[in-house]
């Protein structure tokens, strides 16, 4: 068995398990740490090692490794500022693809999720998807109301019909009066009340993959994305919730 001293975080209602590495938890940890009746109880597991670089990994609910964590970067971005592992306010976090920058400042955290690809369309069923890889991929459907969709039947579908060999990510969005509406499908998890990687791709959509920012509304918040030239930058919050210890195996 083993007994691991975690923070509770969360990012526009998106909650984490952060654990300080280098040790990190098997797939069959993961899941009892995230069982929300048995466990702590989030979205995934964050393991956050000092640098330099900072290092994070991440795991959904699940037991999958993730690719990316836009809002878990922004947990973790402020995690390892407030433990003094650096005192910039803008430093780089190794993730799994690659080195992304931070930003901490006195409110909001801005984080570099990086390049944003727009690989297509895919019809399934007769509505279009937008396909957009933004470290991980998505499935981006515009519609009438997000509130109206059955996102438990359909996020599963379409995360399997999508043409992704892994899976995605499923978006229902609105776009109106600058901003953007979503709900959000995360493979490994369900719905969710945030998808930081999730927001960009739905702001890539309204965008028209073009350059320029907008207000991604979800669930669990109000967050801001501004894609720029080659990359696109995701701002929000960063919380904690409590503190604790908790024995897995």
């Amino acid at each position: 068995m083993s007994r691991y001293q975690f923070t509770k975080m969360q990012g526009l209602g998106n909650d984490f398990i952060v654990l300080e590495g280098p040790d990190k938890p098997d797939s069959s940890e993961v899941v009892g740490l995230c069982d929300r009746h048995f466990g702590v109880g989030a979205d995934g597991v964050l393991v956050v090692s000092p640098g330099p670089p900072v290092v994070m990994d991440y795991w959904n609910a699940d037991g999958s490794p993730a690719e990316m964590c836009g809002n878990g970067l922004r947990c973790v971005a402020r995690y390892a500022r407030d433990r003094g592992w650096t005192d910039a306010a803008e430093f780089e976090v190794d993730t799994p693809i690659g080195l992304r920058k931070v930003r901490v400042g006195g409110g909001a955290i801005e984080v570099e999720i990086g390049p944003v690809l727009i690989e297509g369309q895919e019809t399934i069923d007769g509505e279009v998807y937008h396909l957009v890889d933004t470290g991980n991929p998505h499935a981006v459907r515009v519609v009438d109301d997000p509130e109206r969709i059955d996102l438990a039947t359909l996020g599963p579908q379409v995360a399997r019909e999508a043409g992704f060999d892994a899976g995605c990510n499923v978006e229902m969005i609105t776009i109106a009066d600058g901003r953007v509406t979503m709900r959000v499908w995360e493979r490994g998890i369900g719905e969710t009340l945030a998808c930081g990687t999730g927001m960009v791709a739905a702001a890539a959509v309204a965008l028209d993959g073009k350059d320029g920012s907008i207000e991604v509304a979800t669930p669990g918040g109000v967050g801001h994305v501004e894609v720029d030239g080659q990359s696109a930058w995701l701002t929000g919050p960063a919380e904690y919730v409590f503190e604790g210890v908790v024995d897995q195996g």
